[in-house]
C-alpha cells in the first residue's frame, strides 16, 4: 500500500546541485588565503534594508553550506579508511587550518547581523528559531576556546582510528569487532562465550590509552566551559546544543522514570529469555542469541542486497522514500560494509549544497545492520525533505529531532520487513528482536547519560573514581539478572565502545526521547498508516524552522518524557510484542 503525500519538497531524483549565487560555480576550498576574501566581503558589506540583510544571510548561507559539505567529504573518506594517511591528513588541515580562522569571522556575521537596523524587518516567524541560536552562539563564543577546539577535534579523531584498528581472530581468519560480535548470535554457547571473551580482551588491549585519552579529553572540554563562563562543561553543553526546551533536572528526572517503568519490563524480559535457554544463570554472552534454538537471522547477504531491499520496504512505504535512496545510490553516497581499518559506528552525514546525504556503516549480514540501515535511511529521508530550505542552519534540526526521523523509520517500515524474511517465523523473530531492542534502548540511554552528568560534574576524578562510577550506574538500569562472575575486570571499562563519549559528548539522552517520540508516531502509523506518514513527513519537512515541540506536534505527538507517558507507551510496545 502507498502512502504517498504531496510534499514542497525538492525531488528526490534531482542530483544536481543548486546554482551558487554567492559563490563562483567552480569554487572549492583550498586553502584559507582563497577562502577569507568571501568572509571579509560579508564582514565589510553595507546592507541598506531589510530585503538586502537577508540577502546577505543567504549568501552568509551559500558560504558556510559550501564549508559543510567540504568538511563533510573530508570526514567521510577518514571514515572509510582510517589508515589512509592522506585522508587523515585532509581532514586534519581542516580542522586546524580552516575552521580556526572561520570561527573568528563566524562570531563577527553574527554580531554584525544582531547589529544591524534592519533586523526587525526581518520575517520574525520565519527566523525566530534561527536568530534565536545565533544569540546563543553570541553569548558562549570565546575566542579563547578555537585552539581548544581545534586540539579536542585532533584527539576525538584519535578515538576512531583506535577502535578502528580492533580486530580478533577466529579459525585463522582476522576479523572486525563488528563482525566478530556476530558470534554472540550463535545458538553454541561455547562459541559466544569465546567470542565474548576475545572481544572483551581485545578491547582491554587499549583500555589505558583510551582512559588517557579520555581524560585528556575532559580536562580540555572542561577549560572550554571555565572559559566560556560556565560551572561545567554539561552545562556548556545544554547552551551550545541549544537546548532551550528541557534541563539536566528533566534529564534525571527521564532516568528516574526508566528505571522505574522501563527497567522492570527488561528485567522480566530477561527471565524469560533464562527460561527459554534453560540455563541456570544468564550471562553476557547469552543476550544475543535467539531463544527459539534456531541459527542467527541473515536477512541479506552484501552491502549490495541490503541496499537493494531497504529500497524496497521504502518503496512501499512511499515512492518519494525510495527514490531517496535509488540517487544515494546513482551518486555512490553509500558505503555499508565492514572492513578492517574502517571506522567503527554507523552515520548518515547531511550535505548541505547538493542535499544528498552520505551513508556509512558496517553491515555483517544480521539483523541489527538491517535496523540500522533502515535508521540512517529515515535521516536521509530527513536531509531530501529539508533540502530546499533557503538557510543551511533550517536543514539542521536538533538530534531531538533527528532521531524522530530515524527511530520512526525502523518502526514504521516493520510491516514491510517480509522484503527481508520470507518466512513468516523469521519475520515474527525480527520484530520480537527489534521491538526488545526498542525497549533496551532506554536503559542503555540513561546509563550513558546519567555518567556523563557525571562525569563532567566532577571533571578532576580518577580514573578509579570513574571505573567506580561506571559500574554503579550500570548496575542500576541494566542486566540486573545477569551473572557478571569472573568479569569483573571487564565491566568497569564496558563505557569504552560507546563512541558519543569521545567523539559527541552530551549527544545520547536524544536517542531516549527521540525514540519515546518515535514509538507513538508508530502508534498514529499502526492506527491510520497514510495519515501518519503523511504527519511524520511534514514534520521532518519543517527542518529547524519551528521550536523542537512544534515539530513533534506537526507530527502527531507530545514532546514529553514524563513517567506516565513513558508508562503509556511501553505498554503499547509490549501489547504489540503480545501479538506476534
Amino acid at each position: 500500500m502507498s502512502t504517498s503525500s504531496e510534499m514542497p519538497t525538492a525531488s528526490a531524483t534531482d542530483t544536481q546541485r543548486p546554482p551558487r549565487h554567492y559563490l563562483p560555480e567552480d569554487y572549492s576550498v583550498t586553502d584559507w588565503a582563497a577562502l577569507e576574501p568571501f568572509f571579509v566581503e560579508l564582514c565589510d558589506r553595507t546592507i541598506h534594508s531589510g530585503a538586502e540583510l537577508e540577502r546577505w544571510l543567504l549568501d552568509r548561507s551559500e558560504l558556510e553550506s559550501a564549508l559543510s559539505e567540504d568538511l563533510a567529504w573530508r570526514y567521510i573518506r577518514m571514515t572509510c579508511d582510517t589508515q589512509d594517511e592522506a585522508r587523515s591528513t585532509a581532514f586534519q588541515y581542516f580542522v586546524s587550518e580552516i575552521e580556526p580562522n572561520v570561527a573568528p569571522y563566524d562570531h563577527a556575521l553574527n554580531e554584525k547581523m544582531l547589529a544591524s537596523e534592519f533586523l526587525p524587518e526581518l520575517d520574525s516567524q520565519k527566523y525566530r528559531v534561527f536568530l534565536r541560536s545565533v544569540r546563543q552562539a553570541l553569548e558562549i563564543y570565546r575566542a579563547e576556546n578555537i585552539p581548544l577546539k581545534t586540539d579536542i577535534s585532533t584527539k576525538q579523531q584519535q578515538y576512531a582510528a583506535i577502535a578502528g584498528a580492533m580486530t580478533v581472530t577466529f579459525d585463522g581468519e582476522e576479523v572486525t569487532l563488528p563482525r566478530a560480535a556476530d558470534r554472540l548470535k550463535s545458538t553454541d554457547r561455547t562459541v559466544r562465550e569465546d567470542a565474548y571473551r576475545a572481544i572483551q580482551a581485545r578491547r582491554l588491549r587499549d583500555s589505558e590509552p583510551l582512559d588517557a585519552l579520555f581524560t585528556e579529553l575532559i580536562g580540555l572540554r572542561h577549560q572550554v566551559a571555565l572559559n566560556a563562563g560556565f560551572a561545567n562543561f554539561r552545562d556548556y553543553m545544554f547552551a551550545a546544543l541549544g537546548r532551550f526546551d528541557y534541563t539536566p533536572q528533566d534529564c534525571f528526572n527521564f532516568h528516574r522514570a526508566i528505571r522505574e517503568t522501563v527497567v522492570p519490563l527488561i528485567d522480566d524480559l530477561d527471565l524469560e529469555r533464562r527460561q527459554d535457554l534453560g540455563l541456570p544463570e544468564l550471562r553476557p554472552w547469552d543476550l544475543d542469541v535467539d531463544v527459539s534454538g534456531k541459527a542467527p537471522l541473515r536477512p541479506f547477504g552484501t552491502g549490495a542486497e541490503l541496499l537493494e531491499k531497504t529500497i524496497d520496504v521504502f518503496q512501499r512505504l512511499d515512492p518519494y522514500l525510495g527514490d531517496c535512496l535509488r540517487t544515494m545510490r546513482q551518486m555512490g553516497h553509500l558505503d555499508l560494509e565492514s572492513r578492517k581499518g574502517k571506522a567503527p559506528g554507523g552515520y548518515n552525514y547531511p550535505l548541505d549544497e547538493t542535499g544528498v546525504p552520505f551513508i556509512f556503516m558496517n553491515a555483517t549480514s544480521s539483523l541489527r545492520d538491517v535496523v540500522t540501515m533502515l535508521h540512517e535511511g529515515g535521516h536521509a529521508v530527513h536531509s531530501f525533505l529539508t533540502r530546499n530550505l533557503p538557510l543551511g542552519a533550517d536543514k539542521h534540526p536538533p538530534s531531538e529531532v533527528a532521531e524522530l526521523a530515524s527511530m520512526s523509520m525502523e518502526l514504521m517500515s516493520m510491516d514491510h520487513w517480509d522484503v527481508f524474511f520470507t518466512d513468516p517465523d523469521e519475520l515474527r523473530r525480527a520484530k520480537k528482536t527489534h521491538l526488545e531492542g526498542v525497549l533496551e534502548t532506554f536503559p542503555w540511554v540513561a546509563t550513558i547519560d546519567k555518567f556523563q552528568h557525571w562525569i563532567y560534574e566532577n571533571p578532576t576524578h580518577t580514573e578509579e573514581q570513574r571505573h567506580q562510577q561506571w559500574q554503579q550506574v550500570f548496575d542500576e538500569f541494566n542486566q540486573r539478572t545477569v551473572s557478571w562472575k569472573g568479569l569483573e575486570g571487564i565491566k568497569p571499562y564496558l563505557w569504552q565502545k560507546q563512541l558519543h563519549l569521545y567523539e559527541v559528548p552530551f549527544y545520547y539522552i536524544e536517542y531516549a526521547m527521540a525514540q519515546l517520540g518515535a514509538i507513538a508516531v508508530w502508534r498514529n502509523f499502526r492506527q491510520n498508516p497514510t495519515q501518519g506518514l503523511a504527519a511524520y513527513k511534514q514534520a521532518l519537512a519543517l527542518g529547524y524552522t519551528a521550536p523542537i515541540g512544534d515539530i513533534y506536534a506537526a507530527a502527531g505527538i507530545r514532546f514529553d518524557f514524563s513517567t506516565g507517558y513513558l508508562r503509556t507507551l511501553a505498554d503499547f510496545v509490549r501489547d504489540e510484542m503480545a501479538k506476534l
